[in-house]
């Protein structure tokens, strides 16, 4: 059996693509940077980087399959060009090189800040959307990377597109955006929440989503692999119920939190140091991202499981780690 390239298999959702794959038996090869490393999984690194385009080609080679999951995924940037020289370049980098390789298939991770959210309504795939909706550089980067991938798509190279939502869980070391809304509520840093609403869906499923893309999606297609639409309140009071904690009770105004993100993010840009409280993703909760992932249900067979269990598995794992060791 060929190899099946994973990028981004050292973070989050890359980590559990490589599990499933591994689980079905295929043989893993994983593009890491420089210094990182996959942890727990028996598979074959190869070191390189996406805006590297001759360690890709060493990547590429031999392999059937390509899952290219990793992306540059920060809200602020020092230097906004970094996220499209990885996001959008790096792609092309990627694609080109894969079908240079003859690799039989390619499923690309884009996003769910790339699905149309209609006012007051439900988003899918068919939903209006330009580059102009895009809030921030990170979104206006992924935009551009999966216009990149339908190009390659037209041009006959057989690229599945997948937009999955927030995913949570296990094994989330940066955490991302979504798992931190849950190492937050743990650690007691959240007295107050802001009216948004999220789409939560289990990481394991979202990572079988992507092998289900492969199998039975349609080249050139978009697939949203989500599951329950939350609001942030509804989210923290599922937290509460799992933790024996208290859901924060104060809701700020956006105008408050816009201030706050607009403070934080001209303070970043004095340091250099991440904001506390980005002011794109202000932004991006101005508006509710629920959308439905009936496409994915009716043409991969895509069921995932109720966001409460994948918020419980979360709270075990960012426990576990801030248990100190025996």
């Amino acid at each position: 059996m060929k190899p099946s390239l994973v990028t981004g298999a050292s973070g989050f959702l890359g980590w559990h693509v490589a599990r499933v794959l591994a689980g079905r038996g295929h043989r893993v090869r994983a593009l890491v940077r420089p210094g990182s490393r996959v942890d727990g999984l028996e598979v074959e690194t190869v070191t390189g980087d996406l805006r590297d385009a001759a360690s890709l080609e060493r990547a590429v080679a031999g392999c059937g399959l390509v899952f290219h999951v990793a992306a540059d995924y920060r809200l602020w940037a020092r230097d906004p060009g970094e996220l499209y020289r990885s996001n959008v370049e790096g792609t092309r980098n990627l694609f080109d090189a894969a079908r240079r390789a003859g690799v039989e298939r390619v499923v690309y991770t884009s996003t769910v800040g790339c699905i149309g959210i209609p006012h007051n309504g439900i988003g899918d795939e068919t939903t209006p959307v330009s580059l102009a909706d895009m809030a921030g550089d990170y979104k206006r980067s992924k935009f551009l990377a999966e216009q990149v991938a339908l190009e390659f798509a037209r041009d006959g190279f057989p690229v599945v597109i997948v937009n999955p939502t927030a995913p949570i869980g296990d094994h989330d070391v940066k955490p991302t955006p979504t798992g931190k809304i849950v190492l937050d509520f743990l650690n007691g840093d959240m007295p107050a929440f802001i009216d948004t609403g999220l789409n939560v869906v289990d990481v394991r499923d979202t990572a079988l989503g992507h092998w289900l893309a492969c199998e039975h999606g349609r080249p050139g297609e978009r697939y949203i692999l989500g599951s329950e639409n939350l609001t942030l309140a509804q989210i923290l009071r599922k937290l509460a119920k799992i933790t024996g904690r208290k859901a924060p009770t104060m809701r700020l105004p956006y105008a408050v939190a816009y201030c706050a993100g607009a403070c934080s993010t001209a303070w970043a840009g004095v340091t250099g140091r991440p904001p506390r409280v980005p002011l794109d993703a202000v932004r991006m909760a101005k508006k509710k991202m629920w959308v439905t992932h009936e496409k994915a249900a009716r043409e991969l067979s895509f069921q995932p499981g109720p966001a409460e269990q994948a918020l419980s598995r979360a709270v075990e794992w960012f426990r576990q780690r801030q248990r100190p060791a025996e």
